[in-house]
């Protein structure tokens, strides 16, 4: 009988090993992207939890299709303190452009 060579051997056991990286090395992957991903949502909900305010708006200028009461529901302003802030102002004339004062 004839003696076999023993690479026929290593061969098989090399591919097993190539396939086994490969997994180890997706799989660390994995757990870096997880690890990003945490601290980002981390970092984002900081964010989230800063003390500072923002300073309110003093002005708001009109846009195309705004109306008093628009313009009240979205600075949050009453429409009767927008009333009182601009006393000429006539709800019927707004004009694109046009400021309205919404703080003293």
């Amino acid at each position: 009988m004839r003696h076999r060579n023993p690479v026929r051997f290593l061969a098989p056991l090399a591919l097993i090993a190539v396939i086994v990286a490969g997994f180890l090395v997706v799989r660390a992957a994995e757990r870096q992207t997880d690890d990003k991903s945490t601290t980002t949502t981390v970092t984002t909900t900081r964010k989230h939890r800063s003390t500072r305010r923002k300073p309110k708006a003093k002005f708001y200028v009109v846009k195309a299709g705004d109306n008093l009461t628009l313009i009240a529901e979205r600075t949050g302003v009453p429409l009767e303190t927008l009333q009182q802030l601009n006393p000429d102002l006539d709800a019927s004339t707004l004009s694109v452009g046009q400021k309205l004062r919404l703080t003293r």
